[in-house]
């Protein structure tokens, strides 16, 4: 047994079922024979996206794994490991490394020195003895802390060298939850009881948490509405009475409204990070916040009052102090607060109803989202999106009822990146149904790796937006759009992915989106993936306030 048998057993130990991989590594075939299913990308990035997907779906609690050659292989999938680590997934990155003679060297591209920027933790393999120890290093860190990629790299010249024993002894590692001080519980507690107009700001350290549970119940003991950021999307169920929906680049009405109206926020599990997308918090307005990552408290805005610690364990204590403070049943809905919730919600679908019923030609966008969500069961669904307008119309639109239902990032935004999270989340929850809409920038991007999908059998379903347009770009360069087209797109999409194996179809007409979608669930039924390619108009308004 030499270490790339070593490595495949420590990883078998710690519960790896899948290996995303391309192109050229020994790991591969060692993973096999030790029972692990290799899935062949087309290209590194979307292997290391296909990878973050897996880890999403499961919340952490298993691990996407990516193993690629060194040196160019290392290099190309740098950009899919720094989406991971802006927002915070963690995965396991298994590049080749040159052997030790060439160490150091140009051109040899060291992964361990230059991926430290965008990793959590990495190492080298100096013997292979050492392997183990390295393998438990790694996911010590993706289950703790803030979350993120590791990396560790695997020298061809040691890994080629005899383990010295016969079997790999590995424990996996176990993930550890601490509680809150219960000092820090109270003050937070008696703070928000106090105040007149709180709301709850939710993270996706609610789902990496497992915490809607406890975030629904407490919502409703103390009748506090909830908001998510982008990445929390579908960590509290939109059609619940106390949802006020996502608050992104887009948002929904409701947040806007009670963003104006709170004098409390409460974020659990958000880092309250200042960045382009998520709502800004109101200045002046107190802040909490629960937070595994102490380093996020004061990162972004001042925070008057931090609870830290797991974010399933300190709403448990939350709960408790609040039946303690105001008894059992928690709060009355004195002010009114579903009313409210609803009425203005009310206000804001009659405003943009009529795009989402629109029949216009070239299809609306919003037309694709309301025919998607009324032909699919939204409990049943995986969805996601690509960076750009396909996030921004479809964030506020969609709301999804289970952790999970929705796949949401932003902090890194590479085009692209929705159809490897796809495909890692069909691998992860198999019974799920997996929608993936991007533009058709994004496709030229990715889009080969539907091929991979085919292949290995991951049936997901894709739409394209086809405007033939990078939509509001002609404003970033408007001599060269308007001398040069600089601005536009081309491609026939559809024919693209049927080439590579997908059922697929082009939509010209709205009266056709909904018998196309049916028809994409039932190839997918079949096990094969499928594309609708949708005509659409270059739509720049979204629901911005």
């Amino acid at each position: 047994m030499n270490g790339y048998d070593a490595m495949a057993q420590a990883l078998k130990a710690e519960g790896v079922d899948v290996l995303i991989a391309f192109p050229h590594q020994v790991l591969i075939d060692a993973a096999a024979r030790a029972g692990i299913r290799p899935i062949i990308c087309r290209q590194e990035r979307a292997g290391v996206n296909i990878a973050d997907g897996y880890s999403r779906i499961h919340n952490g609690r298993k691990i996407g794994v990516f193993t690629m050659q060194n040196g160019p292989g290392a290099e190309n999938a740098f950009g899919g490991v720094a989406q991971a680590y802006a927002d915070s997934v963690p995965l396991l990155a298994l590049p080749g490394g040159e052997s030790f003679e060439r160490r150091g060297g140009h051109p040899y591209f060291d992964a361990v020195s230059n991926y430290g920027g965008i990793t959590k933790w990495s190492a080298v393999i100096y013997m292979p003895e050492r392997i183990p120890e390295a393998v438990r290093h790694a996911y010590t860190h993706l289950k703790h802390g803030r979350l993120g990629p590791a990396l560790v790299e695997m020298p061809s010249n040691v890994m080629a060298l005899e383990y010295p024993e016969d079997t790999v002894s590995y424990t996996p590692v176990q993930r550890h939850t601490s509680a809150a001080s219960s000092e820090d519980v109270r003050d937070t507690i008696s703070a928000l009881l106090k105040a007149s107009n709180p709301i709850i700001n939710a993270g996706q350290g609610v789902m990496y948490a497992e915490a809607t549970p406890e975030l629904v119940e407490f919502s409703e003991l103390t009748n506090i509405p909830v908001m998510t950021t982008l990445s929390g999307k579908s960590g509290f169920p939109e059609d619940h009475r106390l949802s006020l929906g996502t608050g992104a680049i887009s948002r929904t009405l409701m947040v806007h409204h009670f963003l104006q109206t709170t004098d409390f926020i409460l974020g659990v599990g958000t880092s309250f990070t200042r960045s382009t997308f998520n709502a800004a918090m109101p200045e002046g307005v107190p802040l909490a916040q629960i937070t595994n990552c102490p380093e996020d408290i004061n990162k972004g805005y001042e925070v008057s009052l931090g609870a830290i610690g797991d974010a399933k364990v300190v709403l448990r204590q939350m709960i408790e102090e609040v039946k303690r403070q105001v008894g059992e049943d928690g709060r009355e809905d004195a002010k009114g607060v579903e009313k409210e919730i609803a009425d203005v919600q009310k206000k804001w679908m009659a405003e943009w109803e009529p795009r989402l019923t629109s029949s216009e030609v070239p299809i609306s966008p919003y037309r694709v989202f309301r025919e998607l969500e009324t032909g699919v069961d939204v409990a049943n669904t995986i969805i996601t999106h690509d960076s750009g307008y396909p996030r921004d119309q479809l964030v506020p639109f969609w709301k999804p009822v289970t952790p999970r239902g929705y796949i949401g990032w932003g902090k890194s935004t590479q085009l692209g990146y929705g159809l490897g999270l796809a495909i890692g989340a069909k691998l992860a929850a198999p019974e799920k149904q997996v929608i993936n809409i991007m533009g058709d920038a994004a496709f030229g991007m990715a889009g080969m790796d539907i091929e991979t999908a085919a292949r290995s059998e991951i049936p997901i379903l894709t739409v394209v937006l086809n405007n033939g347009v990078m939509t509001h770009y002609q404003e970033h360069m408007p001599y060269a759009s308007d001398v040069w087209d600089s601005n536009k797109l081309g491609g026939e999409y559809a024919k693209v992915a049927e080439g590579l194996g997908a059922a697929s179809e082009r939509v010209d007409d709205p009266n056709q989106l909904a018998p196309a979608i049916q028809r994409a669930l039932e190839a997918n039924a079949n096990g094969q993936p499928a594309l609708i390619e949708v005509m659409t108009k270059a739509e720049e308004t979204i629901s911005r306030y």
